[in-house]
């Protein structure tokens, strides 16, 4: 498996469905959505905001369990963005990293062309064919899964027990 100083990185941007969730929603008869994300992705995201990198939760849907998971991640999420590459803009800007700097995780068709622009990529196991060839990291996780926790524990090399929890 290849590795990823975290020095060479100042911006991480995670898809949502996919990413996060296992790309699945499920609805009630009353057409909410629920859908299922890895708990233990919460303190992969403590550790990246302890070590100061920016972080954002990407999606081309606008929908309340977007909103709530990024904010009990503590994470700035752009919602409802039909051309990715838009929001990137914006966030290297007010950011002012460069794209070379970004790691982005996605999964599916819809992040094609934003993952061509940043310096690291990474995707779920079960992502599509085209993603997959782009991809510098392919985890052995599925999305759902603990995608971000691979990424801190297996890609970043980071120990979470010693940042989190020092003795």
């Amino acid at each position: 498996m290849k590795f990823l100083d975290i020095q060479k990185i100042d911006t991480i941007i995670v898809d949502f469905d996919g990413v996060l969730t296992n790309n699945s929603v499920y609805l009630n008869d009353s057409g909410q959505e629920w859908v299922k994300c890895s708990r233990s992705d919460g303190l992969a995201f403590d550790v990246l905001r302890k070590l100061k990198k920016s972080i954002f939760i990407l999606s081309s849907e606008k929908n309340n369990v977007v909103s709530a998971r990024a904010k009990k991640l503590k994470v700035e999420v752009i919602q409802s963005v039909d051309n990715k590459l838009d929001a990137i803009d914006i966030i290297t800007k007010n950011g002012s990293n460069s794209l070379d700097r970004v790691l982005y995780v996605g999964n599916d068709l819809n992040d094609f062309n934003i993952m061509s622009l940043c310096g690291y990529t990474a995707c779920p196991s079960d992502s599509h064919t085209s993603i997959k060839k782009i991809s510098q990291f392919i985890l052995s996780t599925r999305g759902g899964d603990g995608v971000v926790r691979e990424i801190v524990e297996d890609i970043f090399c980071l120990n979470m027990l010693e940042i989190l929890y020092p003795k």
